[in-house]
C-alpha cells in the first residue's frame, strides 16, 4: 500500500524527456516493458509510414508514441480523479480509504500500460505494411493465428480464433509475450487486465480488478451506488470498458498523442489542440438506468472538444491525405509487395510473422535494406521510386466518390490525356466520423441543473451542432505511373 501511496503521489524511477509532453515519468515496471527487445523494435519503425517524404521532419517512430500515449492516458484518469475530488470538497470532505486509494493505483497502472502496448503488433511501415497485398495474404493464411500463439494460451483473451489477422493481434501477442516475461505481479498487477483494455481481446478480469472496480465505483457513484441499480456483478465490465475507452476510443489517449506529435514534427499547426483544457473538462459519466458508464465532457470543456475533433477532420484532409503523401503509400505498397517477389524475403517475413523469436527483425530498416538491393539490380522499379523519391505525377482529386464513379473517373482521364488506363492510378483514404456525428455514446456532456446541482448527462449532438457536420468521406488522388512501370 505504501508503494501506491507513493506512486499516486508522483514518485517514479525514470523520467524520459519528450519533445511533446516533456517529462514522462516512469515506474519500475514500466521500464522493464520498454526495454525489452519486442518494444524497443517500435524505436525502428515511422509513426507515419514515409510520410517524412513529404513532411521532413516526420520521422518519429512508434516508440516515442506509445510512450506518449501512455502518459496522455495516465494523466486523463488522474484528471478525471482530481476534478472529482475538487468538486466533492465543495459541499464535503473527502478522505480517501487505503482502498480507495489502492483501487485508484491499480486503475492507473493497467491503464498506463495498456496505452503503452496498444501499438506494439505494429510492423514495418505502420499501417501501410498490412495494406500490402502481398502481406494482406500472408496473414489471412489458414493457421496463422495458431502458428504465432504457438507454445502459448490465446483462450484466455479469444473466445475463437480471428477470421483475419490485423495488426491490433499482433499487438496482444507481443503484450503477452512481454508481461510474462517481466514481474508484472511485484507491480501488484495482473496480466489479463491489460490485455482486457486492448482491442480484440475478450477477457474475464481478475478478482483484484474485480474488487477494485467495485471499491471504484463506490468511491465515484456515491448514492447511485448505494441503490443497487447495477448489480454488482456487472460493474467490474463496465469499468473495464471505460479504461478501454480511454486507451482506444473515439476521444482517446492515443488520438490526443498522434495529432499533437505529428502535428509537431510535421510542422503544420492543423493538429494543435488544447490538450490541458480538453483533461480539465473530462469527467467520469454514468447512467444506472442504461447501465452505462464511461467519459463525459463538461458543458465549458465543449469548445475544447469542438477543437479536438476539428483538428483531427484537418489532419485527415491537409496531412494523411495529402496528394504527394498517399501517392508515396501507393508506392511504398507496391515496393513491398515487389520486395516479397524474392523468396528469401519472403521466407523470411513469412516467419517473422509467425515466431515471436523473430518478430522483432520486422522493422523499417529490413524493407529499406531490400529495397535498395532490388533498386540496385531493377533501376527501373518501384523500389527505386521509394529509394531515390521519385513521385507519382499527380492528375486529379475528388472527394466522396463511389468505386464506379472512381473508375469512370480513371477512364475520362486516361482518355483525355491520351494514358493507358493501365498507366492511371488511384490512392482512396477514408475518414471515419460519423460516430460522433450519430447518437455516439463513448462520450456525453455532463450538466447541472443550476438549482439542485444534479448531474444530468446528454448525447452531444443533443447539446452542440458541430459535430453533426462531420461524417465519413473519402478523399480520392488520381495519378500517373512513373515511366515502364505497372506493365
Amino acid at each position: 500500500m505504501r508503494k501506491a501511496v507513493n506512486d499516486l503521489l508522483g514518485a517514479y524511477d525514470k523520467l524520459i524527456m519528450d519533445p511533446v509532453h516533456g517529462g514522462i515519468p516512469l515506474y519500475r515496471h514500466e521500464i522493464k516493458v520498454i526495454d525489452h527487445p519486442l518494444f524497443q523494435r517500435l524505436r525502428n519503425i515511422c509513426q507515419n509510414d514515409i510520410l517524412s517524404l513529404v513532411f521532413p521532419g516526420a520521422t518519429h517512430s512508434r516508440f516515442l508514441h506509445s510512450v506518449g500515449v501512455m502518459h496522455v492516458g495516465g494523466r486523463m484518469f488522474r484528471t478525471m480523479i482530481d476534478a472529482y475530488l475538487r468538486e466533492r470538497q465543495l459541499s464535503e470532505q473527502v478522505d480517501l480509504s487505503l482502498s480507495q486509494l489502492d483501487a485508484i493505483d491499480y486503475l492507473a497502472k493497467t491503464i498506463r500500460l495498456g496505452c503503452l502496448l496498444h501499438d506494439s503488433g505494429h510492423s514495418s511501415f505502420s499501417h501501410q505494411f498490412t495494406q500490402a497485398r502481398k502481406i494482406h495474404d500472408l496473414m489471412a493464411q489458414p493457421g496463422r493465428f495458431e502458428k504465432l500463439w504457438a507454445g502459448a494460451d490465446y483462450r484466455d483473451y479469444f473466445r475463437e480464433p480471428p477470421a483475419e489477422l490485423e495488426h491490433e493481434h499482433y499487438s496482444v501477442r507481443v503484450a503477452h509475450e512481454i508481461l510474462t516475461q517481466i514481474d508484472l505481479q511485484d507491480a501488484g498487477l495482473c496480466i489479463q487486465d491489460v490485455m482486457g483494455i486492448m482491442e480484440t481481446t475478450e477477457v474475464t478480469p481478475s478478482e483484484s480488478f474485480c474488487r477494485h472496480a467495485l471499491t471504484f465505483w463506490e468511491f465515484i457513484a456515491g448514492e447511485d451506488a448505494e441503490s443497487g441499480a447495477i448489480h454488482r456483478d456487472d460493474i467490474p465490465a463496465l469499468v473495464m470498458n471505460m479504461l478501454s475507452s480511454i486507451v482506444s476510443g473515439e476521444i482517446d489517449a492515443d488520438r490526443a498523442d498522434y495529432m499533437l506529435r505529428d502535428g509537431f514534427h510535421s510542422s503544420v499547426t492543423i493538429g494543435g489542440f488544447n490538450l490541458d483544457h480538453l483533461l480539465s473538462n473530462l469527467r467520469f459519466g454514468w447512467d444506472v438506468k442504461t447501465p452505462w458508464l464511461g467519459l463525459a465532457i463538461t458543458q465549458k470543456g465543449l469548445g475544447a472538444l469542438e477543437d479536438f475533433v476539428y483538428s483531427r477532420y484537418q489532419m485527415y484532409r491537409k496531412v494523411y491525405a495529402h496528394k504527394t503523401a498517399l501517392g508515396f503509400d501507393w508506392l511504398l505498397r507496391e515496393a513491398i509487395n515487389e520486395a516479397l517477389d524474392d523468396p528469401e524475403v519472403f521466407d523470411w517475413v513469412d516467419t517473422c510473422l509467425s515466431d515471436m523469436t523473430h518478430f522483432a527483425d520486422l522493422t523499417d530498416s529490413f524493407f529499406w535494406e531490400a529495397f535498395r538491393r532490388l533498386a540496385r539490380r531493377r533501376p527501373v522499379s518501384y523500389s527505386r521510386c521509394i529509394v531515390d523519391r521519385v513521385k507519382l505525377s499527380h492528375l486529379d482529386t475528388r472527394e466522396d466518390l463511389s468505386p464506379q464513379e472512381i473508375t469512370e473517373r480513371s477512364d475520362w482521364l486516361a482518355q483525355q490525356l491520351g494514358l493507358d488506363r493501365k498507366d492511371v492510378v488511384t490512392c482512396t483514404m477514408k475518414a471515419r466520423f460519423s460516430r460522433i456525428a450519430e447518437s455516439f455514446d463513448g462520450i456525453k456532456v455532463l450538466q447541472k441543473d443550476p438549482v439542485t446541482r444534479r448531474r444530468s448527462l446528454r448525447q452531444i449532438t443533443d447539446v452542440s451542432a458541430f459535430f453533426s457536420k462531420f461524417g465519413d468521406g473519402t478523399i480520392t488522388h488520381f495519378y500517373r505511373q512513373p515511366a515502364g512501370l505497372g506493365r
